[in-house]
């Protein structure tokens, strides 16, 4: 019986790990979470029944058999990517590409996105589930939306405000706030300890995921209380499907930063667009505010 291939997701994180010789800055090229990213290169260790890399304090290095397959996994990922780009047809022009991650497409740009193609219905888009360059400085994509520091994307990147930490929770999932199960996106922020440094005590998170989105997903589904970013959160608090679980909002020393070819007009156009809606929503929240007042 033929043995199952390690999955894609395995490789690519072996691969930007091994060129990196370390899982944080492979994490930030390929838009996962740094455990993530060990994680997947652990499992394909195991899979292969090799050591790929040797681990130390200081970083990273490649075993023999790391060595070995470092090339024959590049050469399988450029043919992979020639192939799908093969299929690329029809006319570039008015095709924004915006390269993020799945939590910021599902989160902040899909619930309003029929508003942007109602305003300009000849723009085509395509998404791109985010894998970051080396070169932090160069862009890849029409629009890109990287989670990171500023000092990572230039002075150019916007970051999209707000920017602190919330904890929401379903309606539906009732009891007090200390007894509530809570929800982390490991690598993504200082998480809960750093949110609980405020003013509240710390509590160790009964379920860790790779990222705001999948916090977002099980908050919904009632299964505790998620840690998020304030504006990847507030579809969900627009909607009713979520609601603030404490009125805390914690310190986010890393976030979402906007950044477009600016030689683009549909990139402009996307970037007022998205920063008008987002600048809609807040004065929304600040009227309602006043209007409780």
């Amino acid at each position: 019986m033929v043995k199952a291939l390690p999955p894609l997701a395995w490789f690519r994180a072996f691969e930007a790990a091994a060129r990196r010789l370390s899982f944080t800055a492979a994490a930030v090229e390929i838009g996962m979470t740094q455990s993530a990213v060990s994680q997947h290169v652990k499992s394909l260790e195991t899979s292969l029944g090799v050591a790929l890399f040797i681990r130390r304090a200081r970083g990273l290095s490649l075993t023999d058999d790391g060595r070995k397959l470092l090339p024959q996994v590049e050469t399988a990922l450029e043919t992979l990517t020639a192939a799908a780009r093969s299929f690329e047809t029809g006319p570039s022009e008015n095709l924004l590409t915006v390269a993020t991650s799945v939590s910021v497409a599902q989160w902040l740009i899909a619930p309003k996105l029929g508003d942007f193609t109602a305003r300009y219905p000849d723009v085509r888009l395509r998404f791109l589930s985010t894998i970051w360059p080396d070169d932090f400085q160069t862009l890849r994509a029409d629009v890109e939306i990287p989670f990171g520091s500023h000092k990572q994307f230039g002075k150019d990147a916007i970051l999209l405000e707000p920017n602190g930490l919330v904890a929401l929770k379903s309606p539906k999932l009732v009891g007090d706030f200390s007894e509530l199960p809570l929800i982390e996106a490991v690598g993504t922020s200082g998480g809960w300890n750093a949110w609980s440094s405020t003013n509240v005590n710390a509590r160790r998170p009964q379920f860790l995921v790779d990222s705001f989105g999948a916090a977002l997903d099980l908050a919904v589904h009632g299964a505790g209380v998620a840690l998020v970013s304030e504006v990847l959160g507030r579809h969900a608090l627009e909607t009713g499907q979520l609601m603030r679980a404490h009125d805390t909002v914690g310190p986010c020393h890393e976030g979402y930063y906007l950044r477009i070819n600016t030689r683009a007009q549909t990139a402009v156009l996307f970037k007022d667009w998205l920063l008008g809606h987002i600048d809609s929503v807040d004065e929304a929240a600040r009227q309602k505010r006043h209007s409780c007042t």
